[in-house]
């Protein structure tokens, strides 16, 4: 049984997750992750330009002074995106940072992006798995000395539920394992559901969606989709619906495979899980939707099974936020090809990377 440790969000004075962070960050036994002279790594989401529900800055700042504490260099960082908008490159993603809030002056900490200019500063490192022989891990986070992952958990189109295997296996990797996990999602447009409303069209970060003038639908060009599923989460008719070319539990084992070749490249790893703007969607995209429960707190653990699981168990079983459609605990995490959400974290424990089992102890 691994040990999850909880700051609940504070009620008074002096108890709010600001003050609780360094706690939590010594009650977790972090200091033992974190070196003298370290060059740690905070892997974080900025977010997209115009998305609003990521992890404020001024947490991050509480988090860069428990690692300086140590009196070691952290480090923000996150690596580039298959897809069009704001982080696709190292320039555009550390101005969308700066943007968003994160830079020396605000956090502390400066900000790297992890695979370099255009996405391709990369360390493969051998697993031998079901999936991949070879995982292209992002440069800077594999020639850090140790690592901080600090997670925003939300939900998610393609494997219902995002927490630090997803900020790992999908944001601590290169373009062509990002690609691979995505590769089974094939969206389909109902033509007799669709009015032409064009809402898909300005949301889609390749421009694979165009409108059939004359039929009045929307047309999905196949070549161009890279699976993300943005569209099925973005229609109001849901008039699109996701084909799996082949078994949808197979991408969230992708993304535990992933994650498992950042986990055994790196010997001292520490995890945060922030339960806040728990929205539907991950902080990818340019707008923001309202959360699905009432703010819960803070997580840390050295397992990264064990806080994904807490924190699954903790929106299910918190109160409904501001929309009602999630007051059923069964749609809060839904993979967008229907199914379990939870294959990620199975696989996880089969790959011996921790374990379901968790011990939450209150700070």
């Amino acid at each position: 049984m691994s040990e999850v440790y909880f700051a609940q969000v504070g009620t008074s004075g002096g108890k709010g997750l600001l003050e609780q962070t360094v706690p939590l960050f010594n009650k977790a036994g972090f200091n033992d992750v974190v070196g003298e002279h370290d060059l740690v790594a905070v892997k974080l989401h900025f977010g997209e330009l115009g998305c609003s529900s990521f992890i404020p800055g001024f947490y991050i700042r509480e988090i860069v002074k428990a690692i300086a504490g140590c009196e070691a260099r952290p480090f923000l960082t996150d690596s580039c995106v298959l897809y069009l908008g704001k982080r696709r490159n190292a320039y555009d993603h550390t101005i969308t940072a700066h943007a968003n809030g994160f830079s020396l002056s605000t956090t502390g900490a400066p900000v790297i992006i992890a695979d370099g200019l255009q996405g391709s500063y990369v360390e493969p490192f051998e697993i031998q798995g079901k999936y991949f022989d070879i995982v292209d891990i992002a440069g800077a986070v594999a020639d850090a000395d140790s690592l901080v992952v600090v997670s925003h958990v939300t939900g998610h189109g393609l494997t219902g539920f995002a927490g630090a295997f997803k900020n790992l296996g999908m944001g601590a990797v290169g373009r062509a394992v990002k690609l691979s996990i995505h590769e089974l999602v094939r969206p389909q447009v109902d033509r007799d559901t669709c009015d032409a409303c064009a809402g898909c069209l300005k949301h889609c970060p390749v421009d694979a969606i165009s409108i059939d003038k004359g039929g009045g639908f929307a047309v999905i060009d196949l070549e161009l989709c890279i699976g993300c599923g943005e569209c099925m989460t973005i229609c109001p008719r849901e008039a699109i619906r996701i084909e799996w070319q082949g078994d949808s539990e197979r991408a969230q084992e992708k993304l535990a495979e992933a994650a498992s070749a950042v986990i055994r490249q790196k010997d001292k790893i520490a995890y945060f899980n922030y339960l806040l703007n728990v929205t539907p969607s991950c902080d990818c995209w340019q707008h923001t939707a309202a959360p699905m429960v009432a703010d819960i707190g803070l997580l840390a653990s050295r397992d990264p099974v064990a806080i994904d699981q807490a924190s699954i168990d903790l929106v299910k079983d918190a109160p409904c936020g501001y929309n009602n459609k999630y007051s059923d605990v069964n749609r809060r995490f839904r993979p967008i090809g229907g199914g379990p959400f939870d294959s990620t974290l199975s696989y996880a424990e089969e790959l011996g990377l921790g374990t379901r089992d968790y011990e939450l102890i209150p700070v």
